[in-house]
Order: C-alpha cells, then structure tokens, then sequence
C-alpha cells in the first residue's frame, strides 16, 4: 500500500531548507541582502590586460573585494583614454585598533578614507599566468595628490598609483630603444681591425732576438761583474781615495808649517792626486770597453775627477803661496 506525499509537506520542507540556507549566508557569509556593499571607481591610465570583473582587491596583501565593472573612457579635450574600473569594498574591511567598527558603507566614511592618502594600484597575481588584480594602500597624500579631474557622478573616485608593471614597461622601452641605436655593425668592424692590427704587431716582434739579446747582455753583465779587471781598477780606486784622506789630513794637522814641510806636504799631495788621478782614468777607460754597463758609475767617476782637479788647484795656489794656509785667502 502506497503512502500519499503531502504537496504541503513538501512546500513546508523546501521553504524551510531555503530559510536555512539564507541564514547560513547572512551569519556565516558575511552577505548582506539589504545593505549594498559600497563601490569606488579607480582611473588607470595604463594598459589592464589580465584584470576582469571579478578580480580581487586587496588592501595590503587581505582580500576586501572584487571588480564589478571595467568600461573605458576617452577624453576629446585631451585626446587621452582611461579605464574606469569600478570596484566593490567589504563595508567592515578596516577595524580601528581600539576594536570599534567602521562601517564604509556609511556616508562620507570612504571619501575621508581616500583624504587620508587610500590609493590604487595594480598588482600581479602570477607571473606565469599575467592575471592583475586591485591593491589599495594607506600612503602619505601629499605625495600622491589626488588627480582633480578625475570624477565619478556615482562613486568615490580612489587615486591611481603607477603600478611596477607600467615602470618595468618603460624601462624595458628605454632599454631596446638604447640597444637599436648602438651601431653593433661598427663595433664589429673595428674591433675585429684592432684585432687584425694586434696580431699583425704580435707577429713583427722578434721575440727570438729579443731573448738572445736579454741572454747576452746577462751573460755581459755577469762576466764583468766577476771579472778580475774590474777588482783590480776598485782596489786602486779605494788606495787613491784612502791616500787623499791621509794628505789632507796631514793638512789639517799643521798649523805652523815651516817652508820646508810645506814643500814635502805639496809634493806629496801631487803625488796623491797624480795617483788619484790615474786610478780614475783607469776606471773610466774599463768601463768605456764595457759600453752601456757602466753608465752612472762614469757619471761618478766624472764628478771624482772634478773634485781632483779642484784639489790640484789648490795645491797649485798653496805651492805659489805658502802663507795662505796661516793667514787665508787676500781680499780683493
């Protein structure tokens, strides 16, 4: 025997289920059927390719809303075309820290907001998929003033702030419009001449020659470094100079000279010089058999036998007058 279902019953059990599922909504959902969630227009001037009705908005990183509308304005004054993207806020999206409620639904509550330096920009969601969405931002205003010309009859119009994508963009044009104009055809040209002239020099070098040459001025050097001839001339060198002291000393030591040591000390001197004098011709006359070798040791050698031709002077004037060494040299 069937049993006959109630239409009543059945009415009585959808409405029920219907008044359920709308409470569900209302306590859990956070959907409001008679409030409207408020609505703010952003104007981006800039390409929005990847952001569509139902992308989010996010403020500082938390989902407030979505995108309800795009549509796309143009200017004839200007010439300039913007998108208008109208976005829809969660009415209790900001809470104060003392824990109060802020209902931006309220009049006035998101304009003051927008005052206070609330911005947009857009985001990227995922580099792989190039989708955009809506981020806002709490900034200082006096940095990004408000555009005044931006205006919407129906909703609180929130400043735009250029998103990283537009500077990438530029920067990235800027880039390829530098590296069109480098010559690339030029820069291969001359550098492979400066190469072809490298190696052109590389190969003119005699680099054989210019190690023998090294090898035998080394073994030059080295022979007269060691060579007994050399020993010999330094020795005699040593013997003048030491002889020299010794007279002039001997100067220094008589102070009543009588005629007779003044003659003895004056031919000692030329004795001293004459072997001074010889001892630096022989050096000079070595170290001019050994060209480029000796080179400063001439130059001192020249200056020693400056110093012996003053000193024979001076014997010179002390042989011609005796009394100078007690009474000095007459005024003029």
């Amino acid at each position: 025997m069937k049993t006959k279902v109630s239409p009543a019953v059945v009415g009585a059990f959808v409405i029920g289920g219907l008044a359920l599922l709308f409470l569900s909504l209302v306590s859990f959902g956070g959907i409001s059927f008679l409030s409207k969630p408020p609505r703010f227009t952003v104007f981006f001037n800039e390409s929005i390719h990847g952001l569509d009705l139902g992308s989010p908005v996010k403020l500082r990183g938390v989902r407030v809303g979505r995108v309800v509308d795009l549509n796309l304005r143009y200017e004839p004054a200007t010439g300039r075309s913007v998108v208008a993207v109208v976005c829809e806020i969660h009415k209790d999206a900001l809470t104060p820290v003392d824990g109060a409620g802020m209902d931006l639904g309220q009049s006035g509550a998101l304009q003051r907001l927008v005052d206070r330096g609330l911005r947009a920009q857009l985001g990227v969601l995922g580099l792989a998929t190039g989708l955009l969405y809506v981020e806002l931002d709490l900034v200082n205003p006096a940095d990004f003033p408000a555009d005044p010309a931006a205006r919407d009859p129906r909703y609180v119009v929130v400043p735009a702030l250029p998103s990283a994508i537009s500077a990438f963009q530029a920067s990235a044009s800027e880039i390829l419009a530098k590296v069109k104009r480098v010559d690339f055809v030029g820069l291969a040209e001359e550098l492979k001449a400066l190469v072809a002239q490298t190696r052109r020099q590389v190969a003119g070098i005699d680099v054989k020659g210019l190690v023998d040459q090294w090898r035998t001025t080394g073994v030059a050097v080295e022979a007269l470094a060691t060579s007994p001839e050399l020993r010999r001339t330094l020795a005699n060198l040593d013997a003048a100079v030491a002889e020299l002291r010794a007279t002039v000393a001997r100067f220094d030591a008589q102070v009543e000279p009588t005629g007779r040591e003044l003659a003895a000390t004056l031919a000692e001197a030329r004795r001293s010089l004459q072997a001074f004098g010889e001892a630096a011709g022989e050096t000079r006359r070595f170290f001019a058999g050994n060209a480029g070798v000796g080179t400063e040791l001439g130059e001192t050698l020249g200056r020693l036998n400056e110093a012996a031709a003053a000193v024979t002077r001076l014997a010179d004037y002390l042989e011609r007058n005796p009394n100078a060494l007690l009474s000095g040299r007459p005024r003029p």
